[in-house]
């Protein structure tokens, strides 16, 4: 059964498009990288418990009104046997890495409306990357983005990744023209799929930014020389930057602030309760981390992501208030849940959407 879905309101300059929102089962080429090919183990079977017909059914619903929830990004085997099914990515009987990470982003889409795009963040992707990652969807779905760390990294890290840049300035921070040309002109043929381009900005030091003043200075004029085709959002790791001053600024340029969850930041709860904190006609919540846990350790303990093992029923609860805020106050909200929260992000998602 088809159902429509309103995936182009809210744009700024453009008018309401409905498209069907249906499931997707059709067969579409494309992915990159090449993976070794092995059997899995029964850490990997069908797990008879998981509801998937029922997530997606309830997602569908949410999604009919304007509430779209997914994970960030989606190529976890921990999710075989719940989102993902086995034997689509088997080659000569056995089980292919290598297709299953080519191929997934399909069967992905047919339970979850949208999903987080982090890779984004480590590369400007050429036009040929859209073209295969855009076709691997049907055209309801939503991607969100990360925008490249050459825009919102003032200062290198110093770590091998970076080699000679490592420990520098960037030449490229908040570089309006530079994000322009390399980044959203090739991402311009699928604006309709995408449904927010995230700021994620990390910790800044005293010598970087001594106050949130100094911050904004430069922020507002980046912000104001956007381009109105894409929705924006900005997503802060420095909570002492959590100021009037801050959401005025993204309010006066209709851009939202990304309600984090993540180590350093306030408990989604209290965010949400400062007065002001949604600055759009739009809401972004990505859940990442539990407060004061580090990403290396998260990972160490939830790997391979297949169930949860930490329970968050505080970040779980605020999650469920920003849904029934935005459905109450007819604002999309564009909800991304990572695997490193609890340990299993559809696990995770069902929780929020179970009657």
């Amino acid at each position: 059964m088809k159902q429509l879905y309103n995936c182009g309101a809210g744009l700024p300059g453009e008018g309401l498009d409905l498209f069907p929102f249906t499931m997707n089962h059709g067969n579409v080429e494309g992915g990159c990288g090449t993976f070794r090919t092995g059997m899995v183990g029964p850490l990997f079977e069908e797990l008879a418990g998981f509801d998937r017909a029922g997530l997606a059914d309830r997602l569908r619903g949410l999604a009919a009104q304007n509430v779209l929830i997914g994970g960030s990004s989606w190529k976890y085997e921990g999710w075989l046997g719940q989102i993902y099914s086995r034997e689509r990515y088997l080659a000569r009987g056995r089980f292919s890495q290598r297709l299953f990470q080519s191929e997934c982003l399909r069967e992905y889409a047919e339970t979850f409306p949208t999903v987080c795009g982090d890779f984004a963040f480590y590369q400007f992707p050429s036009v040929e990357f859209w073209r295969k990652l855009f076709g691997q969807t049907p055209a309801h779905f939503q991607f969100a983005f990360k925008v490249p760390e050459q825009i919102t990294c003032k200062v290198f890290p110093a770590h091998p990744r970076y080699g000679s840049q490592g420990g520098k300035a960037n030449p490229g921070f908040l570089d309006a023209g530079a994000l322009q040309e390399m980044f959203l002109r090739p991402l311009l043929p699928y604006r309709r799929q995408t449904a927010v381009l995230i700021f994620e900005f990390g910790v800044f030091g005293q010598r970087s930014f001594a106050a949130a003043g100094d911050f904004l200075a430069r922020l507002d004029p980046f912000l104001a020389a956007l381009p109105p085709e894409f929705r924006y959002a900005v997503e802060i790791r420095n909570p002492e930057f959590l100021t009037a001053d801050y959401f005025s600024c993204l309010r006066g340029r209709r851009v939202a602030h990304v309600y984090s969850a993540w180590s350093r930041m306030p408990e989604l709860g209290r965010q949400l309760a400062i007065p002001g904190s949604a600055t759009s006609d739009f809401l972004v919540c990505r859940a990442l981390l539990r407060r004061g846990r580090l990403y290396e350790d998260a990972v160490a303990s939830f790997s391979p992501y297949a169930e949860v093992r930490d329970p968050n029923p505080e970040a779980r609860e605020s999650m469920r208030v920003l849904i029934s805020r935005a459905r109450e106050e007819k604002k999309f909200l564009f909800l991304f849940v990572n695997n490193r929260l609890e340990g299993n992000a559809p696990l995770t998602i069902l929780s929020l959407v179970d009657p």
